[in-house]
């Protein structure tokens, strides 16, 4: 049996804990009902920790659908032996799982505690009936994602993919997401902050408490304070307590300055405080118009967006919440300010990063209804995941529409059932959540009437038709919530191909309150081939490199001036995934075969400049106007010649910015670049650390690719290499892969203990490995 640890002990004055429940575990990826029993022997079991993705690391196996990455499924169980202190006897216990994926049953010393299909959601149970108090109990998770019907149209990973939290609170507390707070009113003097806290007794006597509430500014200092409100609970009951503020002088949240208050709340009975919670939450406005699309804070706004699916290559659906971290910042800076949750609702913490960071979030509940994996789950659970959704993403600021679905099989359907169902589930949010609107996405070919059923409407897609029924329907609230990354098509014929960004069509429209790349970054599942695990359409690749084809939208979201070189040649070796989503194939370096010199070749320069001169091996080869091109990327034919091209850009004559690019010798050496050389000795953080090949000038490579073996030693632990190809021939679980173009990237995670790791890169050809030391600190 695995030692059993005890969980976290209330310090002097505390009265809720919410303890991290990641670490030792056990797991098996085996099938047998006596795994639930605690006498059982798990000796041999897999010591893991949480985030666990048991699927990333199996072989894979091309029976299995490309939606899954080609990664098998089936069914695990997972097992934690913990010691609860005789002090929590008199406590109310629960235990909390971000996410688990899915069909997940969960047991506490024997005792069945429930079921849940879905697998995108948050699940809380009362363990407090079923525990062992100063003895060891046993928590048991049985999973299953086994069978073809068993996985969605992306890969989702397979386990308890996302954090685990053991709460402990007194009798009297405020329940896990029971405080509602929003902002009625608000201008430069003042905002009207109402707070609806749901208070629980489930004690076996009447409790009479007092509520305060206090608004903590991000110093923590206290700017607003409530009413003393008395309340009395009956046992085992539940009361909503409605409360106002006046929070003078309101910095509010916005994009540039995503400024957070907490709400705290504070439950006493008599002069003895039982409970502290504490709410994240902004104070801003959101309105979506027909004619002049999205306002925040009164300003208009366009939505630069980008689709996003959970997983992180190497990683999987088991990603730390530093990757997630990282993520968010290189889109910050890429110009991005607005995600799209694709098609599921994220982690807590991931929705807690863009309250931080100033991204706006759309928060989706589900792909398909009653069709696709959910479809057999839909009509008896659809009200419970929904509403779970709503209650836990509710006070966060990044938060601005709910949406209830993507590209639905009903859209298709002449009769109105899918128009009553959107209707019924747009009722639901109105209900249960009344501050922001709903939004559906709808696909191509769908019926006319159900694009009116929401307050607002995206389109996967449709551009052309989009502008045809703005006119027909100018009531509507518009947005194009998944967007080709280059082509558009024609109304009637999507797959038109039309050379012309849907960007600019998006920019050109004022009543259209943004777009959404599909996708932003590549993701697994959804692969087009064989050989490739997943879809390599992104803006970025897995490892989070930009790709060249990244520099049309990083010029169109940005006032800094930008210009990039890339050539162009379909022959080049990148996966293309699908054709609708498909991009000219481009790299961006001066490195071409022997068989292509003086062979005239297609050159392109991306960039928001007025005009661009290019120059080859220090000659002029002309001066062009950006305003002359499609798509802000100016074409030009150059006989291919060894050495440096170099793009500079003019506006109003004057150079602004410049770019180069020159022919490199064979790998010489790389570079090992952490993006953090300390991280904290919690058994969670990461280092990224990129690699980069060079010639023996120092001049980059991206031609001669190179084998790497990875070895981590010390205090810190390999976690994966990627390359950013989604056509890997090895399992993810390898620390041997070859770069692409030139690069890779490796993952570490710290211990929980202080302490130095020692990372060592071997790569073929070079006796002596190169070596990064990362330092692990409390």
């Amino acid at each position: 049996m695995v030692t059993a640890g005890v969980v976290g002990i209330f310090a002097q004055g505390e009265n809720r804990l919410k303890d991290n429940f990641d670490f030792d575990w056990k797991f098996s990826l085996n099938d047998d009902r006596q795994y639930a029993d605690p006498v059982y022997n798990d000796q041999s079991w897999e010591d893991i920790q949480l985030p666990h993705d048991w699927s990333i690391k199996l072989n894979f196996d091309h029976s299995i659908s490309g939606s899954a990455a080609h990664l098998p499924g089936g069914i695990g169980w997972y097992r934690k032996a913990f010691i609860v202190p005789a002090s929590y006897k008199n406590k109310s216990v629960s235990v909390l799982f971000d996410g688990i994926f899915h069909q997940s049953d969960v047991y506490i010393n024997g005792k069945h505690l429930g079921f849940r299909p879905y697998g995108f959601c948050s699940i809380e149970y009362d363990l407090t009936p079923y525990l062992k108090y100063g003895e060891k109990n046993i928590i048991s998770v049985r999973v299953d994602r086994s069978g073809k019907d068993n996985i969605a149209r992306w890969y989702t990973g397979s386990g308890i993919y996302r954090h685990a939290w053991l709460i402990v609170t007194n009798p009297m507390h405020v329940i896990n997401n029971g405080t509602y707070v929003t902002t009625p009113e608000i201008d430069a003097q003042r905002a009207c902050v109402a707070v609806v806290t749901s208070l629980t007794n489930t004690s076996h006597q009447e409790e009479t408490a007092t509520l305060m509430q206090y608004i903590l500014d991000k110093e923590g200092k206290v700017v607003a304070k409530s009413d003393n409100r008395k309340v009395t609970v009956q046992p085992k009951d539940t009361v909503d307590v409605t409360q106002q503020l006046n929070l003078e002088n309101p910095v509010l949240w916005s994009i540039d300055t995503p400024s957070m208050y907490t709400m705290k709340t504070i439950v006493k009975i008599g002069r003895k405080t039982v409970d502290d919670y504490r709410t994240p939450f902004g104070v801003r406005t959101i309105e979506f118009t027909a004619d002049r699309g999205f306002f925040l804070n009164g300003q208009q706004v366009k939505l630069k967006g980008l689709c996003l699916h959970q997983d992180a290559g190497a990683l999987g659906t088991a990603v730390p919440d530093r990757s997630s971290e990282r993520r968010l910042e290189i889109l910050k800076e890429y110009g991005c300010n607005a995600i799209r949750c694709a098609h599921n609702q994220p982690s807590p913490e991931f929705l807690d990063m863009c309250d931080r960071m100033g991204f706006i979030v759309i928060d989706e509940a589900f792909d398909k209804w009653k069709s696709g994996y959910y479809a057999k789950y839909f009509d008896k659970w659809w009200q419970k995941d929904m509403e779970d959704m709503l209650l836990r993403d509710r006070n966060h600021p990044s938060v601005v529409l709910w949406s209830i679905g993507n590209e639905l099989q009903e859209a298709w359907e002449s009769s109105d059932e899918g128009v009553e169902r959107a209707k019924m589930l747009q009722d639901f949010v109105h209900q249960k959540e009344p501050s922001r609107m709903a939004i559906l996405s709808a696909q191509n070919n769908h019926q006319e009437k159900f694009s009116g059923v929401t307050d607002v409407i995206g389109y996967n897609y449709l551009e052309a038709r989009m502008l045809s029924d703005h006119k027909k329907f100018p009531e509507r609230r518009f947005m194009i919530t998944e967007e080709l990354p280059y082509y558009s098509g024609e109304e009637g014929n999507i797959r038109s191909y039309t050379p012309y960004n849907p960007w600019n069509i998006i920019a050109e429209n004022e009543f259209v309150a943004g777009g959404f790349i599909w996708s932003g970054v590549d993701y697994l599942g959804e692969a087009a081939s064989r050989e490739s695990h997943g879809w390599p359409n992104g803006l970025f690749d897995i490892c989070m490199f930009e790709k060249p084809r990244a520099a049309y939208h990083r010029a169109m979201w940005n006032n800094k001036p930008l210009v990039s070189i890339a050539f162009l040649d379909p022959s080049l070796d990148i996966d293309h995934g699908r054709d609708l989503w498909q991009w000219p194939k481009m790299a961006s370096h001066w490195n071409l075969p022997r068989t292509y010199f003086g062979q005239v070749i297609q050159v392109c320069t991306i960039t928001n400049c007025e005009e661009v001169e290019m120059f080859m091996n220090g000659k002029s080869m002309g001066k062009q106007k950006t305003a002359d091109f499609t798509n802000n990327t100016i074409i030009w034919n150059i006989p291919y010649r060894p050495g440096t091209l170099e793009a500079k850009g003019y506006n109003d004559g004057k150079e602004v910015v410049a770019y180069q690019l020159a022919t490199s010798k064979d790998t010489d050496s790389l570079t090992l670049t952490p993006d953090r050389t300390m991280i904290k000795a919690d058994g969670q953080d990461l280092s990224h650390i990129a690699i980069q090949l060079y010639d023996e000038d120092g001049k980059p490579v991206q031609t001669d690719d190179k084998e790497l073996t990875v070895t981590v030693e010390g205090d810190g632990r390999f976690l994966g290499i990627d390359n950013g190809d989604l056509r890997r021939k090895n399992s993810f679980s390898g620390n041997r892969l070859k770069t692409y173009f030139g690069k890779a990237l490796v993952v570490v995670q710290s211990l929980r203990k202080a302490g130095t790791m020692t990372v060592s890169v071997k790569m073929e050809g070079k006796a002596i490995p190169y070596v990064v030391t990362i330092q692990s600190v409390r």
